[in-house]
């Protein structure tokens, strides 16, 4: 069952953003391996892999979520770039970023639109 989750979860995330996820459980793997099974298992395996959601749909939803945290600028980075590659356009992402000025404040979503800018224009270059 574990193995499962986990080929279920690497095969969401090469959907998403397969050079992320493959730095993310390589940066791992010398300090803390289970850390990096944990992510792929749980997010990926279990709850990305869920029907009733979209993956454009689920990264809008943590492109929102982690604008709101405002405390995980790598991550956002991650999921804009994600987002981008399951079918959300610019103008999607940097409206979801906008709407959570009204609920995490303006600090938060001027921060989500700077790591949006950040990563447009690596994808540009």
């Amino acid at each position: 069952m574990t193995q499962d989750r986990y080929e279920r979860g690497l095969e969401k995330l090469k959907k998403i953003n397969e050079n992320a996820s493959a730095l993310l459980i390589e940066s791992l793997e010398d300090i803390a391996p289970d850390l990096g099974r944990y992510v792929v298992e749980f997010p990926y395996g279990d709850i990305y892999s869920r029907p009733g959601l979209d993956l454009k749909s689920r990264e809008i939803a943590t492109v929102a979520a982690l604008t709101a945290l405002g405390n995980a600028q790598a991550q956002l980075k991650d999921h804009i770039n994600g987002a981008l590659n399951v079918g959300c356009t610019r103008q999607e992402i940097v409206e979801v970023i906008i709407q959570i000025a009204v609920y995490a404040g303006f600090p938060a979503a001027i921060n989500g639109i700077m790591a949006a800018k950040e990563i447009f224009k690596k994808r540009d270059e």
